[in-house]
């Protein structure tokens, strides 16, 4: 195959399997004609007598293991040229920018201390971005490069997307339904999969500089891109730096109160190199090697007002993979898949917490919070038995997946916390093409998969998932999915220190004690804990009227339903004496025995630098992480995309909401997540339009998120509604004056909204910033120009 025919080839897949012109559209369904029309054109390449055949044709749907299969699960597709035209400058942007995706968890305008309210699971140590599809936490989503697993970042197994050089990127595909018969672990709220470019020619240089017009967040960006195709495969290799300032709380008007050195967004130094590469072997197999390293470095401060406490903490992380992969293509359109990777995520976090009048140290700490993954897989995908309406495929294999985590102190040279993990598995999926009436007739595909997973620490569990696909006429396609997915505990969960923090009951919402009343908060992992299992349905409709060409549209249903969820059971802990729905984790008024027996084995802290006297203890907080009972999330998913030639150009009108209803079930109570402080909000959408003509586009996206509640106050915020605008101009006619450059210009916040606050005198004594960062984004407007030239 020269490398002309294999464009052709990875465009009909692309051109299958893709949503269409929207960033935000959803893919249409792979029907059973259209896929076993791909793998005709497959096979008579294959059989081609052509010297110098090669066989490139690996893509896969996400969400599928079958070539060209058609996956129950609805998928956001989101190109490169979206990506640009959207202005976004890395995926950090592009998943916060999904309605499916919760801002909290790792993100990098999370304030990155606890003391916000906001909780343990919403903080960020690393810097990283992470996908959290449906507020799951960033634990319950997996994240894929080029279909592979990389290494957890920091402590909440979440994965930094952001890692991953956005030039090297042909686009990302997001299943928001659960995965784990596909993919295993962590899938329960679903997949993202970043899929590299293999057609890049030449060498391209790039500059930017952003900043905000309120201050901070200076972004100076330089960036390398070079690729080469020859008849039988192909390289790209980039690299990047990015440097940006931090934002302080002294600028921004509603933040002004919060004492130095508070951070509302962390300076950072972020170094990033990525190579991938595609060889054939032969005329009957290819080979494929993807690696990356990324380094980045912060700093970021925050204060306690009421203990005049003061912390500073300089993280550095470093993460890196290398994965190749072996396709041999086998006799009768069947592919034997070989493949291993191993990845690795380092992150050193230095912290210190002084009194900034004394200048007095009363803790540093210098932690490397270390994970390594490793993973190998063989199996098998091709076409079983051959019925009217097509192939029935299948796909098999088994593997093996090892984890480690490492927290070792660096200043006493011991590790606090060591855990490992190991797991066999083996899966199979199966597609069933049951009806192709043609072009206009009735189609109905039906799919089913199971993956069972045996662990060393709680034993083994099998999930399985059965899906349909069915067109009744060619403008509709409409889906349906069940199935079940689990997430095993982190290692953090299982192995983290045991600790009892000591400080006023004030700061956990007592009211009505002495002010000398103190509290015994008991925080830590829990090595008893079980795996989470959720049950999931899907179903969906989408429109695609042939006699309107460019339209199309979706609607999703989708329910969870999470049991043995693994949580701290008190979020945020300033409110753990004030709201009811954690008084079943609470001891009022601990005898001194119970206090003995709750803090044997622990490490105490005293926050607040007075003696421990258990007389005056009037709580036990029991924070531990552990499994509660349930957790319930409904909702619809909304998207669609038009597009038309106006004014010489093409009009591209598109844009998605999802909303969203989840709740929490401890023994005793339920209560609300969505649309509640620091959980996702119940609406959020983005919607806008493109106008592209020659190498001209000009966009303009409005986002929404609606108000959330503040449960501590009984207040409602405002909602969030902003304006990104961007104008590209990348011309490649010949004779044009700026051929081979490309001129960039956005602007993100356009109106310069601020955050919706809220009222934090309930959560004194600390202070914490009257906004919601998890939902919303205190940068304000902010311009970005870039400018790049190839050659």
């Amino acid at each position: 195959m020269k490398i002309g025919k294999l464009n052709k080839a990875i465009s009909v897949v692309l051109l299958a399997t893709a949503a269409g012109p929207g960033a935000f559209s959803t893919a249409r369904a792979v029907t059973s004609g259209e896929g076993d029309k791909q793998s005709s054109e497959q096979s008579a390449e294959r059989s081609g007598s052509d010297p110098e055949a090669v066989q490139l044709d690996t893509i896969q749907v996400t969400g599928t293991r079958i070539r060209g299969g058609v996956t129950p699960s609805p998928v956001v597709t989101i190109g490169i040229e979206s990506i640009r035209e959207e202005g976004f400058k890395d995926l950090g942007e592009v998943i916060r920018s999904i309605p499916q995706n919760f801002g909290g968890g790792q993100n990098p305008g999370v304030i990155p201390f606890t003391v916000s309210g906001a909780g343990a699971q919403n903080t960020n140590l690393s810097g990283g971005s992470a996908l959290n599809l449906r507020g799951l936490g960033a634990d319950a989503t997996l994240t894929l490069l080029n279909g592979r697993r990389m290494a957890y970042d920091g402590i909440s197994q979440a994965v930094d997307i952001s890692a991953i050089p956005v030039e090297a990127v042909e686009r990302i595909e997001i299943v928001a339904d659960g995965a784990s018969a596909i993919y295993g672990s962590d899938a329960v709220g679903g997949v993202g999969n970043v899929i590299l470019r293999r057609d890049f020619e030449g060498v391209t240089l790039g500059t930017g500089y952003g900043t905000s017009d309120d201050g901070g967040l200076t972004t100076r960006e330089y960036s390398a891109t070079a690729g080469h195709v020859w008849s039988t495969g192909g390289v790209i290799v980039t690299y990047k730096d990015v440097t940006a300032d931090p934002i302080y709380a002294r600028q921004r008007a509603y933040t002004q109160l919060l004492r130095e050195p508070y951070t509302l967004y962390p300076g950072s130094d972020l170094r990033s190199g990525l190579v991938s590469l595609s060889q054939a072997v032969g005329e009957h197999a290819e080979l494929r090697l993807d690696a990356f390293r990324t380094e980045r470095s912060q700093a970021y401060g925050a204060q306690d007002n009421l203990s005049d406490v003061s912390i500073q903490a300089t993280p550095e992380s470093a993460t890196t993979l290398l994965s190749p992969r072996l396709d041999i293509f086998l006799q009768n359109d069947w592919t034997l898949s070989l493949g291993a990777t191993r990845s690795r995520s380092r992150l050193d976090h230095t912290q210190s917490i002084t009194l900034p009048a004394s200048g007095l140290v009363l803790q540093r700490t210098q932690l490397c919070y270390c994970n390594e993954g490793s993973s190998y897989e063989a199996g098998v995908e091709g076409p079983l038995l051959a019925l009217a309406a097509g192939d029935v495929r299948v796909a098999v294999g088994a593997g093996r997946r090892e984890n480690t985590f490492l927290e070792y102190n660096q200043i006493t040279h011991v590790a606090a916390i060591e855990g490992d993990e190991a797991a066999q598995f083996a899966y199979a999926e199966l597609q069933v093409p049951v009806l192709d009436g043609g072009g206009a007739g009735q189609r109905l595909s039906l799919t089913g998969a199971a993956r069972y997973e045996d662990y060393d620490s709680f034993g083994s569990v099998l999930t399985p998932k059965l899906g349909a696909i069915y067109s009744p006429i060619a403008d509709v396609t409409l889906k349906a999915s069940w199935g079940r997915s689990f997430k095993a505990p982190t290692l953090f969960q299982l192995n983290r220190q045991q600790m009892t923090g000591f400080n006023y009951a004030a700061a956990y919402g007592g009211t009505g004690y002495a002010p000398d009343a103190t509290v015994l908060l008991l925080d830590g992992g829990n090595p008893d804990l079980a795996p989470e299992r959720a049950r999931t349905w899907t179903t969906s409709v989408a429109f695609h009227p042939t006699a309107v060409p460019g339209l199309e549209a979706e609607l999703t249903w989708f329910d969870i339903d999470y049991s043995d969820r693994v949580v701290a059971p008190i979020t945020p802990t300033s409110q753990a004496l004030r709201n009811p729905a954690f008084a079943e984790f609470v001891t009022f008024s601990p005898s001194a025995e119970q206090q003995a027996a709750a803090i044997a084995g622990t490490t105490f802290l005293n926050y607040i630098g007075v003696p421990y006297d258990p007389s005056d203890v009037v709580a036990l907080v029991h924070a531990y992480y552990t499994n509660v009972a349930r957790q319930r999330i409904r909702g619809l998913d909304m998207s669609g995309a038009y597009g038309l030639d106006l004014g010489g150009g093409r009009l591209t009108v598109r844009g998605a909401a999802s909303w969203l209803a989840s709740t929490q079930q401890t023994t005793d109570a339920e209560f609300d997540l969505a649309g509640t402080i620091h959980n996702p909000s119940k609406l959020t959408g983005r919607v806008g339009t493109v106008w592209a003509r020659g190498g001209f586009s000009a966009s303009a996206f409005a986002n929404y998120r609606q108000g959330v509640e503040n449960v501590a106050a009984s207040e409602k915020t405002a909602s969030f509604t902003t304006v990104d605008t961007t104008l590209r101009y990348a011309p490649d006619g010949e004779g044009s004056v700026l051929r081979d450059w490309a001129l960039a210009l956005s602007v993100q916040n356009v109106f310069d909204r601020a955050p919706p606050l809220h009222d934090t005198s309930v959560l004194t004594p600390y202070l914490v910033p009257p906004y919601d960062a998890t939902n919303y984004s205190a940068i304000g407007r902010y311009f970005n120009v870039s400018v790049s030239r190839q050659w």
